[in-house]
């Protein structure tokens, strides 16, 4: 698999997603196609870079950041962190948005394929983890 390709600039790994074209399901589909008013074989996502995220309506800013600004991953912009990339409550027992920044420091300090090979259990302990004070999330 081509991590990079299926990793956004922000740090979201795309092909760990739901709606990633490998992943999606078509009970899946057919829900949200309902509720995007789209057709069913239009939910399937080939990742950021190459599709934009299907659940903004919208043209992703962050993407087009890291295209004017030339850079792979939003660690490697000059203004890391930025605003784009804090940390929001908001829907974060849902979407992975929360470990954006962990992805991307990870990303640089291991790598991009050993971070891809972490994936599984970093979502894992954040969405089924138990946060422990000074110990982080723990399974």
């Amino acid at each position: 698999m081509d991590y990079k390709r299926y990793t956004a600039f922000c740090g979201i790994d795309c092909f760990n997603c739901e709606v990633f074209k490998e992943n999606v399901t078509p009970e899946l589909q057919n829900r949200l196609a309902s509720i995007y008013k789209k057709k069913p074989e239009e939910i399937k996502c080939n990742g950021c870079r190459d599709s934009g995220c299907l659940i903004l309506p919208y043209p992703c800013p962050t993407k087009a950041c890291a295209g004017q600004k030339g850079v792979d991953f939003c660690s490697d912009c000059a203004e890391f962190p930025c605003n784009r990339l804090q940390p929001c409550s908001d829907k974060a027992d849902r979407l992975p948005h929360n470990l954006k920044v962990f992805n991307l420091c990870r990303i640089k300090a291991v790598g991009l394929d050993q971070w891809a090979k972490e994936t599984p259990e970093i979502r894992a302990r954040y969405f089924k983890g138990e946060m422990i004070i000074g110990k982080g999330p723990q399974r």
